[in-house]
């Protein structure tokens, strides 16, 4: 019976069925065939899977990314960068990935940032002289920084699956978030000399600072939420709530570019966005249900007690593990089918169940822009008007950049975990 449920479920996917419902589908007619267990606890599992106050930080966060492209906040964000950096040679694509740092720090999701910088970005780097691949390439690429810099929807969901404390795998994702972001603007310095990427006009530092100035309101956002966790001030739920208010209040009366008139309309937009990600995790839940039954977590566990090599091993079989999945799976559902059944195993290997989050997040990340299912990259291809296979030939070079990073965090975790540590004592 797991066998055919297997074989349904691939063939589901390569149909381009929905992965929610090819979930449910699986769930409802693998526990439906056990004599045990009753229907109805498909449907209890699909309730209570969604029924977190933590997980009310999802619907927040992209409310708040929706606020904030509304409220032309982002447009902000993207002067004052374009403003510091766009006079080197391939400045505005620096520009697209500094803005997508401070962007992450903002709406926790990597798709929210994909839509609202890419609008703007990518046709202002084809105008300015840029191929398509490369506008693309860097904009979906920037685009993942914003499941790993806190706050993170992600690491949100990770936190509250594997019970640990949200603020330090915050914290944790601080450090390879940047050094994400720098990797992939050494990757535009190699390439603007090879390709001869075009440069803006020097834009005089009076004129910077004037841009600062205006978008200062924007530019606090990040420090004022993860100050916030940071400090205890609120949880992460609260302060995915207090970035609505703030997006919402700067938008209106400060910038005064957010109409009363437009609010339904971000909402519904909103309740879209987040049916997505939610209706997948709870039939993810479901089907967990179903992989305990089969004690699938003590398999996994059996198989690399077995297997020689230690963490490093297990670290590396993760990430293509999880490399695979991303490729058709959003990160949600998949952490919530998986994490369970692998957690336990870390565990007995002495890995940290941070570090093990940290890994898994930035991993599944990367999957935003691989094809198939590469959200990110479909987002920023049809924004530009070219093909997958091309919009991936343009995202590889940035995308290789952060697999030698992710390699770096598998070799020397321990590195990534003492920075913050000593940081941030309190938390650790």
């Amino acid at each position: 019976m797991q066998l055919l449920l297997v074989v349904v479920f691939v063939a589901f996917v390569a149909l381009g069925v929905p992965i929610s419902f090819a979930l449910g589908f699986v769930s409802f007619v693998g526990i439906a065939s056990l004599p045990t267990i009753p229907n109805t606890v498909v449907f209890t599992k699909m309730f209570n899977g969604l029924n977190s106050f933590t997980l009310l930080a999802v619907p927040l966060f992209i409310m708040a990314a929706n606020l904030m492209n509304e409220g032309s906040i982002s447009d902000r964000l993207i002067d004052v960068c374009q403003a510091a950096v766009g006079h080197v040679r391939g400045g505005l694509a620096h520009a697209n990935i500094l803005v997508s740092m401070i962007f992450a720090g903002i709406s926790g999701s990597s798709q929210a940032d994909t839509a609202g910088v890419g609008k703007i970005l990518i046709p202002a780097m084809e105008r300015q002289g840029y191929d398509k691949k490369t506008s693309v390439g860097v904009t979906a690429a920037s685009s993942t920084l914003g499941s790993i810099i806190p706050p993170s929807i992600t690491m949100v969901v990770y936190a509250g699956i594997a019970n640990v404390g949200t603020g330090a795998l915050f914290m944790t994702g601080l450090v390879p978030g940047i050094l994400l972001g720098l990797a992939m603007m050494a990757v535009v310095v190699f390439y603007s000399k090879r390709k001869n990427f075009p440069k803006g006009e020097k834009v005089p530092p009076k004129e910077i600072a004037k841009k600062i100035w205006g978008s200062l309101p924007a530019l606090m956002t990040p420090i004022i939420l993860i100050g916030g966790i940071v400090s205890g001030l609120f949880t992460p739920t609260e302060s995915a709530a207090f970035a609505c208010m703030y997006a919402l209040l700067i938008g209106i009366f400060f910038y005064k570019s957010i109409k009363i008139k437009r609010i339904p309309g971000i909402l519904v937009e909103t309740a879209k966005l987040s049916s997505l990600s939610l209706f997948a995790l709870a039939t993810a839940n479901a089907l967990g249900e179903l992989l305990s039954y089969y004690r699938l977590n003590v398999v996994v566990q059996q198989f690399f007690m077995g297997m020689p090599g230690g963490k490093l091993v297990f670290l590396v079989v993760i990430v293509l593990f999880f490399m695979f999945v991303g490729t058709f799976m959003d990160a949600v559902p998949a952490m919530i089918l998986f994490v369970p059944i692998i957690l336990p195993s870390a565990t007995t290997l002495g890995i940290s169940p941070i570090i093990l989050g940290l890994i898994i997040v930035v991993t599944l990340a990367l999957g935003l822009v691989t094809p198939p299912y590469g959200l990110c990259l479909l987002l920023a291809g049809s924004i530009s008007g070219i093909t997958i296979e091309d919009s991936f030939k343009g995202v590889l070079p940035y995308f290789l950049s952060s697999v030698a990073v992710l390699g770096l965090l598998i070799l020397l975790p321990d590195l990534f975990l003492a920075i913050p540590a000593a940081l941030f004592p309190n938390l650790f």
